[in-house]
């Protein structure tokens, strides 16, 4: 009578030390595999600079007539605009796993990863907790680049913000792998609802230009997409302030993205191949 107890009390630690292990053994393969080619990560700043220097100073004299925030300074249109554009980065950087995973569909080494003994859902996390490093690289870069310029940097607050968009970023990254499985053998399925998604999400959520000079409905519409609220909390972290509903409703958002990813990722996971 106590043998069944004793299997069961221990064997549940060793499944959760397992999968830790395994999901950090994927991280780190992916990790090496992403310092292998380090051009990638410089390539993936050019856009985002762009926008700063091109989409930057536009804002900064069409706030007053758009209902942006206080100040059309240099500064303040800054101080608005980074948070925005560091969304952007990890937005674009994550919906980009499943084609990640396309092309190793397509070449076999995803089967080759299958056939170790590799947790599966191990393989989705720690895939999706790769996006996070050069996502925490890039916020920083883009950030303290903008300092003599005006931009206010808050360390700590940053650091929060980083870390926030982290969380989101798995459960964004998880639901393009979860999508990049379902499109096997049609990489057009892949492509076709990644841009019909990302495009108006990016729009919806004020991280280019602010709504309040929007119509109604595309304000009301916009309260639907958890992308709103990070940026929203992205924005007050950037001001200074950690104490704010903004943050608040930014940190559920982040949450709730990232177990749904993960559950609908796992999922997929397992029935798959």
């Amino acid at each position: 009578m106590t043998t069944p107890s004793v299997t069961t009390t221990s064997s549940t630690p060793t499944d959760l030390r397992k999968l830790v292990g395994d999901t950090a053994a994927v991280f780190v393969r992916e990790i090496l595999l992403f310092l292998r080619d380090p051009f990638s990560l410089v390539f993936s700043l050019v856009q985002p600079l762009v926008f700063l220097a091109l989409f930057g100073p536009l804002l900064g004299g069409a706030f007053g007539g758009m209902g942006g925030p206080a100040g059309t300074g240099a500064g303040s249109t800054l101080q608005w605009f980074v948070p925005g554009v560091i969304v952007m980065i990890s937005l674009f950087g994550t919906s980009m796993t499943g084609s990640n995973l396309l092309y190793e569909l397509m070449t076999g080494s995803y089967e080759r990863v299958l056939a170790t003994p590799l947790d599966r859902s191990a393989i989705l996390v720690g895939r999706s907790l790769k996006e996070f490093a050069p996502l925490f690289v890039q916020g920083l870069i883009i950030a303290i680049a903008c300092v003599p310029f005006g931009f206010r940097l808050y360390p700590l607050q940053l650091l929060a913000g980083l870390v926030l968009l982290g969380v989101f970023g798995v459960g964004v990254g998880a639901l393009s792998y979860a999508l990049g499985l379902a499109s096997k053998g049609r990489e057009w399925i892949f492509w076709g609802v990644q841009q019909t998604l990302l495009f108006p999400l990016l729009i919806l959520s004020g991280m280019m230009l602010p709504l309040e000079a929007g119509p109604a409905w595309m304000r009301l519409a916009s309260r639907f997409s958890p992308l709103t609220y990070i940026v929203d909390a992205e924005r007050a972290l950037a001001g200074g302030t950690f104490a704010s509903t903004a943050v608040l409703w930014g940190v559920v958002a982040a949450v709730l993205t990232a177990v749904v990813g993960i559950a609908v990722g796992i999922r997929k996971t397992r029935t798959t191949i």
